[in-house]
């Protein structure tokens, strides 16, 4: 097992060189907050204390102990209730959450680094505040004024944990076919159901648990229409703010899964008794738009796991390829041996992790920048911008870095040999814990869907195309003589950005809507690759002109070579997806059910 270490230079020229924290930071919300580079690397400093000290130390224990459910409910992995107490004794849980809830107020930007920090350490752990913050910002948006002075406090302080509670053993991802059943009785109502998969569902880490759920009222239509929200706290909450009796909710068993062994799944029963009270959030048969508030949430941030994941592989394969010995030189056929960092194929591993991890953690920063710009700006119209670039690209980070962070742990596992087939060495465990990803909060494929389906016809390809042009802005800025690293870069961007606007126009296209979502992940992935060599771009030009003023040379030429082996050796992947999509669904669905 190798020790995580923040990448914390990286992060802070990210947040502030490419993302850009100067304009966030000028935001007026921020007026009475120092918010710029000195903050960034104090947050980022003890941030990464926790996360390597404290955290990372229980990644493989948690692996191999895992959980256990008890006659008083699931036991943590030994060490993470300390752990979590440590984790909201430092305040991080309320990094991001408003001021008026005791949180700390400070910019997404900043708390998508720290919570890249505490995947990357233990995913396992940090599922349990990913969860609470996605309930917060469901509460915060939908939830009453009492619900909300009575709940998001203790939530924002991490006293209390969140869930979301909405696959169903018959339902899976077709939440119209969600059968749990709220019966209204005076000022709450009584849930009665099961729902499975549910993250953190039970734990003895915090006084209370308060459950997001996904109901039907006795009158409510069939589908998606149908579907209400409820409050269903662990423990009952008095007037007073204390705790008062036991709720009827419980675990009822766990699941056994391929990884994040220490992240308690649950199968939750509502109701066993004489019903499990629950308090509607909004109105109605609404609970579906609410829910999408804690998913879109959730979902940019589990795009953010595989971003972590894949540095924790690249770390531990780096430090192995500079410690194992084996072969000698290409072409050298005696003398010593040297350790496998020299060897071509290796080189070309790390240097595909390397680059995918920083062309990953650019476009998740940049649209953590624009989830704040959408949220604070004075300007409803540049919020109204803003919030659909993030509509946007929401599917890219999730779908795309998911997938992407299965690739990096793979390699991982590659770089290491034999021994990465080995649990010891915890290869493993990454690419384990990564394959959840493209599963949870929406297959891959619902992402495409969501994408090519719904974003890219909701404004007939706008969106994109205003994407498109920036991306084309950005070409145009880079370097032309011949040799020169911008150059290489530009040229490979442009023709990947071609490449998504001629599949972009063949989507939009009359088309049999089959034909299209068959495609739907390629274009997915193509938006994917040509985002990631954007802001790659993006980091080059920056990247040459400290160069030019003689700054930091080897973190600065390290960034320009790896923007060209992006640009060189991944974006070309983007005329290969074209090809597949412009090919559409035909061959895809041709065969019978029978011929399978």
């Amino acid at each position: 097992m190798t020790a995580y270490s923040a990448p914390t230079r990286d992060m802070q020229f990210v947040i502030n060189e490419v993302a850009g924290l100067a304009e966030v930071a000028g935001l007026p919300v921020y007026a009475e907050q120092d918010v710029g580079p000195e903050l960034t690397e104090a947050v980022l400093e003890e941030a990464a204390k926790l996360a390597s000290g404290v955290l990372a130390p229980l990644n493989h224990s948690g692996d191999v102990q895992g959980v256990k459910l008890g006659p008083e409910g699931v036991i943590p992995a030994d060490g993470f209730a300390a752990a979590y107490r440590k984790f909201i004794e430092g305040g991080w849980n309320g990094i991001g959450c408003p001021a008026e809830y005791g949180g700390q107020g400070l910019p997404e930007l900043l708390n998508t680094a720290t919570e890249e920090m505490w995947n990357s350490a233990n995913m396992s752990f940090a599922l349990c505040p990913l969860l609470t913050s996605g309930a917060i910002e469901a509460i915060s948006h939908v939830g009453s004024d009492r619900q909300k002075a009575t709940f998001l406090p203790k939530m924002t302080s991490g006293e209390w944990t969140g869930t979301m509670n909405l696959t169903e053993s018959q339902a899976g991802s077709d939440l119209s076919a969600v059968r749990a059943r709220a019966v209204p009785e005076g000022d709450h109502y009584r849930i009665f159901g099961q729902k499975i998969f549910i993250t953190w569902g039970e734990h003895n880490m915090t006084a209370n648990t308060i459950h997001l759920v996904l109901a039907r009222t006795p009158d409510a239509p069939e589908g998606v229409k149908g579907i209400s929200l409820f409050i269903v706290p662990k423990f009952l909450v008095e007037p007073d703010g204390s705790l008062g009796e036991r709720n009827d909710v419980h675990a009822v068993s766990l699941e056994h899964k391929m990884g994040i062994h220490a992240s308690p799944t649950c199968v939750m029963a509502f109701g066993d008794r004489d019903g499990a009270i629950g308090y509607l959030v909004g109105e109605e048969n609404k609970g579906l738009a609410y829910m999408f508030i804690m998913m879109n949430e959730a979902r940019f941030k589990v795009g953010l796991q595989g971003l972590a994941i894949g540095e924790r592989a690249y770390q531990a394969a780096r430090e192995f390829a500079k410690d194992r010995v084996q072969g000698r030189p290409v072409g050298v056929k005696s003398g010593d041996r040297v350790t496998i960092i020299h060897h071509p194929d290796v080189r070309r591993m790390l240097m595909t992790m390397k680059a995918l991890n920083e062309a990953m953690r650019c476009l998740a920063y940049t649209v953590a920048k624009h989830l704040d710009l959408a949220r604070h700006h004075e300007d409803a119209e540049t919020r109204r911008r803003h919030q659909s670039r993030v509509d946007l690209l929401i599917p890219i980070v999730k779908g795309w870095l998911s997938e992407t962070g299965i690739e990096v742990a793979s390699l991982g596992v590659q770089i290491h040999g034999g021994m990465g087939f080995i649990e010891e060495t915890g290869a493993c465990q990454h690419l384990r814990d990564s394959r959840i990803t493209t599963i949870y909060e929406g297959t891959t494929g619902i992402q495409a869907a969501d994408l090519a389906g719904r974003k890219l016809n909701t404004d007939k390809g706008a969106s994109m195309r205003a994407l498109l042009a920036e991306i084309e802005a950005t070409a145009g800025e880079l370097g032309q003589e011949p040799g020169d690293d911008l150059a290489a870069i530009r040229a490979n961007l442009r023709d990947a950005a071609a490449a998504l606007a001629e599949a972009t126009d063949w989507m939009l296209e009359s088309h049999d809507p089959e034909d299209v979502m068959a495609v739907s992940v390629d274009y997915l992935m193509l938006a994917g690759f040509v985002c990631g060599g954007w802001q790659m771009a993006r980091a080059a030009r920056i990247a040459q002109r400290k160069l030019k003023d003689g700054q930091d040379s080897s973190f600065y030429e390290a960034k320009l070579v790896t923007a060209r082996f992006y640009a060189e050796h991944l974006l070309p992947k983007a005329r290969s997806l074209c090809a597949s999509i412009k090919n559409g669904g035909v061959s895809i669905m041709a065969l019978t059910e029978d011929q399978f």
